[in-house]
């Protein structure tokens, strides 16, 4: 079987330029490929502390990297203060966050994230916890769903696919990935020439709200300066604009503060091979920035 290969990641190594001995904090160590690559560079003694919130994810990577100089952690880093126990207090030569859902959640219907496969609902990064996409549809008012889908889908179609999804739900609960789909595109058919479908931005504004990622990472960037050792790296990966907008906002406001400096003054796409190797790996932008106070 082959292995899963992350999104930019030659490019993330080559911007994050690990050194031998330096520690790594991988907020979003997936299955482990990024770390395994940069534990490469940071042998014989770099220690890695790997995060995520998707305990499946974690038991992948368990498999991938050297449990001598691994520490995986069940966790969400939009909760740093409640990682402190598990992760230290200290600060990190590197710290990679790679945002968004990743291709094995897609790939699996049971998981709820796609409409390309029929399943329940769900959408939890985390499925140790309460709250999925269907409860959270079940709740809303059409004026909160027309927002939901307006904000964190960025839809112009939102007012009616919010009614039809108000429609649908009074016949019957929608409690699957399909029924979802199957709804908005009856209400907003593609064009022929689209190649997003339809479904495409409300999924993504469900599940944006299902798991908090915003709230997420704005809890991260508000606490870069405390993560980074002097001469840190930390690099982040988007996949859509609302988060991209966010970072860039935050890497511009500290290097004008003067403490920081970009690594990256323009986001890092990915190639044109690594796109048709990997189709959705064509919305990822990559931002790094270090804090000062080590030449590099």
């Amino acid at each position: 079987m082959n292995r899963h290969i992350p999104v930019l990641r030659d490019e993330v190594v080559q911007g994050l330029d690990p050194r031998a001995g330096e520690n790594l904090l991988d907020l979003t160590i997936g299955r482990g490929g990024h770390a395994l690559e940069i534990l490469k560079k940071t042998a014989p003694d770099g220690r890695l502390v790997g995060v995520d919130r998707d305990p499946d994810a974690l038991a992948h990577a368990v498999e991938l990297l050297p449990a001598d100089r691994t520490e995986l952690v069940h966790g969400n880093f939009g909760d740093l203060p409640g990682l402190k126990e598990s992760i230290g207090s200290g600060t990190w030569d590197l710290v990679l966050a790679d945002l968004g859902v990743s291709s094995p959640q897609l790939d699996v219907p049971e998981r709820g994230f796609s409409f390309r496969n029929d399943g329940p609902l769900d959408m939890r990064m985390d499925p140790t916890r309460e709250g999925t996409a269907a409860q959270l549809l079940e709740g809303l008012t059409e004026g909160q769903l027309v927002t939901l889908i307006t904000e964190l889908g960025e839809d112009r179609h939102a007012r009616r696919i919010a009614a039809a999804i108000i429609r649908a739900r009074a016949e019957q609960p929608i409690r699957t990935t399909g029924r979802l789909a199957s709804v908005i595109r009856a209400t907003v058919p593609n064009k022929g020439d689209s190649k997003v479908d339809a479904a495409t931005r409300t999924f993504q504004a469900l599940r944006i709200a299902v798991n908090g990622e915003l709230e997420a990472l704005q809890h991260l960037l508000d606490r870069v300066g405390s993560l980074l050792s002097p001469g840190g790296r930390l690099a982040v990966i988007s996949y859509h604009s609302l988060e991209d907008r966010k970072v860039k906002a935050t890497f511009r406001t500290l290097t004008q503060e003067g403490d920081h400096r970009l690594v990256t003054p323009r986001p890092v796409r990915p190639s044109m091979k690594e796109v048709s190797r990997n189709p959705r790996s064509r919305s990822a932008r990559m931002r790094i920035i270090c804090r000062l106070g080590v030449d590099r």
